[in-house]
Formats: structure tokens, C-alpha cells, sequence
């Protein structure tokens, strides 16, 4: 993982994972997408990082995470890592 790596885990069918890809991509921030249907063994991954099953989990380069994140908390966390 590069210093500036976003991974975003989600779905499809989650409303929230939606949203939140939406934003990264109007906010022009590189990002790695895991599709959970595309790959459902990528979810051990999500759930080891979080400790929960919830959707979206978004690991940022510092080794934070967010679970079901706001566009606002989503935001703030990247002006803190200068990444928008």
C-alpha cells in the first residue's frame, strides 16, 4: 500500500457504499474499490479491519478506518491526511 492508498470494501446493493464512492470519485481522490459481490471472501478482510460487518469500510494510508462513514466525516478525514 502506497502512502496515498485508499481502499474502499462495498456493494452494489449498499446505499451507503454508493454514496460514499460517489463522493471519492466527485472529490477526484484515487481510491482501490473491493467489490464484496465480486469478491465475497474480500468481506474477512473488511470484518478484520472494522471488527464489525458493516458497509462501506473505508482504510485510509495512515491505517484509520471509517464503518458506514458520513460524507462529512469522509471529508474531514481526507483534509486531515491533505490527500483533497
Amino acid at each position: 500500500m502506497t502512502s496515498k492508498t485508499i481502499t474502499m470494501f462495498g456493494a452494489d446493493w449498499c446505499r451507503d457504499c454508493i454514496r460514499t464512492k460517489k463522493q471519492l470519485d466527485e472529490l477526484g481522490v484515487e481510491y482501490t474499490y473491493v467489490d464484496l459481490v465480486a469478491d465475497p471472501a474480500s468481506a474477512d478482510v473488511a470484518r478484520d479491519i472494522s471488527g464489525r460487518t458493516n458497509i462501506p469500510v473505508v482504510l485510509y494510508p495512515d491505517s484509520s478506518h471509517h464503518v458506514e462513514p458520513s460524507n462529512a466525516d469522509v471529508e474531514a478525514k481526507l483534509r486531515e491526511l491533505s490527500l483533497i
